[in-house]
This record gives structure tokens, sequence and C-alpha cells, in this order.
């Protein structure tokens, strides 16, 4: 495995971006076991980017201004959804004890529609995969499938890493109403404001 390969993919999954901050918010609202949950969605919502830029498909992604533009504006208005239940006193970061109920399939679920319907992944793997890929590979797909899975393996590690550190933090957090108030905005703000720079991102 190419060292540089390592790193750069390193930087990029240690980069807070909307799964490390939704596995946050899950960390605290529902605890460690549950902010596993978060990063396996998230880690699973990476899998279609990949396959798309295996395959091609991310190549039409970006000639298609209005199939970007339609994915790009589904993912600003979850995103801007994820905020509202940021904010709500009963949303994401609700910590009562019912809230270990909810199925972790719902999760799995939200990290997995963060991830898939942001289109710029597919045109970042299409770019970034390709240069890490030996000349003398026989089957270049199968080289670039492989990368793809250590990129899951490490985002799924490290975004399980951040949940836990939370978690470690979370019965002090709970105790005070002040500060889950300012989280709730915090996280909130910080949705908001990744829906608005997707929302105006070119392709």
């Amino acid at each position: 495995m190419d060292p540089a390969f390592l790193l750069t993919a390193l930087v990029v999954v240690l980069i807070p971006g909307t799964g490390v901050i939704y596995t946050l918010a899950i960390a605290l609202g529902r605890g460690g076991g549950a902010s596993v949950s978060a990063a396996f969605g998230c880690t699973l919502g990476i899998l279609p980017h990949i396959a798309a830029a295996i395959l091609g498909l991310a190549a039409l992604l970006h000639a298609s201004a209005v199939l970007f533009q339609a994915v790009k504006f589904a993912g600003v208005l979850y995103l801007l959804w994820m905020a509202w239940g940021a904010l709500r006193e009963k949303g994401l970061l609700e910590a009562a004890p019912d809230r270990a109920q909810v199925p972790h399939w719902k999760i799995i679920r939200r990290g997995f529609l963060i991830n898939i319907l942001n289109p710029k992944l597919s045109i970042f793997f299409l770019a970034f995969l390709p240069q890490f890929v030996p000349v003398d590979a026989a089957v270049p797909a199968v080289a670039m499938g492989w990368l793809g899975f250590v990129f899951m393996a490490m985002t799924f590690v490290i975004f399980i890493a951040y949940g836990q550190m939370a978690a470690l933090v979370r019965g002090r957090v709970l105790s005070s109403p002040a500060v889950m108030k300012w989280l709730r905005r915090s996280f909130a703000a910080a949705f908001a404001a990744l829906g608005l720079r997707l929302a105006f991102s070119a392709r």
C-alpha cells in the first residue's frame, strides 16, 4: 500500500465534515454504542460514490448539470433538515431515557443519507483514487476498489474514535442545560453551514 495514499486518506478523513459532526451529535445524544451505528452509516454512504468512481458514473454526474444539481440540492435540503433536528430540544441531541429504544437502523440510515446525497464525493473519489493505482496494475478497477475499501475502513475506525471520545464527556455535557443548549445551536449551525457550502459549490 502506497504510504502517500494512507497519509492523504488519513488527513482527508480526520478533517471534520458532515459525517464527523453527525457522529459526534449521536455520541453526545445517545452514547458510544449508538455512535458506532452513526459511523457505520456514514461509512456505508461512501460505498456508492466509490462504486460510481470505479464504474465511471461519477464522470457522468460531473458532466450532467441537471443530475448534479438535483442530487446536490437534495443533499442541501437534507442537511438543513438535520440542522433543524439538532436545534430542537426533542431532536437529534435529545438524551431522554426512552431515546435508546429508537432502532439503530434509523441512525445508520441518516448517516448513509448524509453522504449519499453529496455528489461532490463521487467526483472526489474519481479524482483521488486513480492517482494511487499502480501503473502496472493488471485490473485498475480492482486496484481502485481495494483503495476504496481501505479508505472506508479508515473512515469507520476514525469516526468510531471521534464518537467514543465524545461519549466520554457525555455525562458532564448532559448535566448542564446551558451546555446542551449551546451544543444544539452549534451542531445546527454546523449542519446549516455545510448545507449552504454545498449549495454554493460548483462542479
